[in-house]
């Protein structure tokens, strides 16, 4: 049975099509609760742009830090109201919605040193997936980093893979006029200069994300849009403040490093010491290439009072039991 649908509210608008909330019931007798999901619609212009999104999101199903999309992985065709053709992509609803709107929801839109490391982390954790598969993501940006509240705290995921390419891909995204895959602030100094689809750019886009969240104003705020593909090859890179902790000024470094290579890769930065704080490399479990933080405890114990003596009487006090003061590991 074809489950009944509701239009809920309006999301968005990604790089191709617009994203709506809808609510899916099984029948008006079902007692289950109901299903809301994001659903991305694109009309026949952005057809394919939308079936490269979906194709590389059926590579992705079931990877960590990745949204996933609900049904068979294929598009559903439908007609709109004007009866027009359009398609649609049904994906994983995140209430919290998106990093960009969650750092605007903060004072001074900045994020707590806490929580920036867990979504550096999970961010990285998604990379991992996307190019151990082959891919670059292109478009690495706080609108595209989705937020699903868990618990008392929150899981991030990377979406919008709209203008994804296979590693070593051509792109023809790059114009004279517009030189950047993806979204300008975000881009690389290559991405300039080169019409190449390299896991080092995301590397990039990463590196001014987490600049994003620590000081909460985008890169380059104070360039002019027209300016900024001279400021890249001229060898500029967004300022990094002395303000931040040292850890993360050298991590944001080297995501920022003109010379891509010196980036290193997903999986070398998740091993940063900015991720890893004081963990020990042999706490460190792999899984399927995804490295899990095991935190560590450290027990403190207190020894057992002395026996006391009054006179020549002897009184043996029993000793204390150990007393244990937990200090988690970060």
């Amino acid at each position: 049975m074809t489950p009944k649908t509701e239009f809920v509210k309006f999301l968005g608008k990604g790089s191709c099509g617009s994203v709506n909330l809808v609510k899916y019931i099984k029948s008006d007798d079902d007692s289950s609760l109901p299903l809301y999901a994001a659903v991305k619609t694109a009309e026949c212009e952005e057809y394919d742009t939308l079936e490269r999104e979906i194709q590389v999101l059926s590579k992705l199903k079931g990877c960590r830090s990745i949204v996933q999309c609900y049904g068979n992985y294929t598009l559903e065709e439908d007609f709109d109201v004007d009866g027009f053709r359009v398609y649609r992509m049904v994906m994983e609803y995140a209430s919290a919605g998106s990093l960009a709107t969650f750092i605007d929801s903060y004072k001074d839109s900045r994020l707590s040193d806490t929580l920036i490391r867990d979504f550096t982390r999970m961010i990285l954790q998604g990379l991992v997936s996307v190019h151990s598969h082959g891919y670059v993501h292109c478009d690495l940006k706080p609108d595209n980093l989705l937020i699903f509240p868990c618990r008392e705290s929150y899981e991030l995921e990377i979406s919008d893979f709209g203008s994804s390419r296979k590693v070593g891909e051509k792109s023809d995204c790059w114009e004279v006029d517009n030189p950047f895959m993806g979204t300008p602030i975000y881009m690389s100094p290559e991405s300039v200069r080169d019409n190449v689809a390299e896991k080092a750019l995301d590397l990039w886009s990463l590196g001014c994300i987490v600049l994003e969240m620590y000081t909460g104003v985008y890169p380059w705020s104070e360039i002019n849009y027209e300016d900024l593909a001279a400021v890249l090859l001229h060898g500029e890179a967004p300022e990094i403040p002395e303000s931040l902790p040292c850890d993360a000024r050298k991590f944001i470094e080297t995501c920022l490093a003109r010379n891509p290579k010196e980036r290193g890769s997903a999986s070398d930065l998740l091993l940063h010491q900015f991720l890893r704080g004081e963990q020990r490399m042999e706490d460190t479990i792999y899984d399927s290439s995804l490295p899990i933080s095991k935190k560590a405890i450290k027990l403190k114990i207190i020894p057992p009072k002395p026996p006391q003596f009054k006179h020549l009487k002897v009184k043996i006090m029993p000793p204390k039991p150990p007393a244990f003061s937990f200090i988690p590991v970060q």
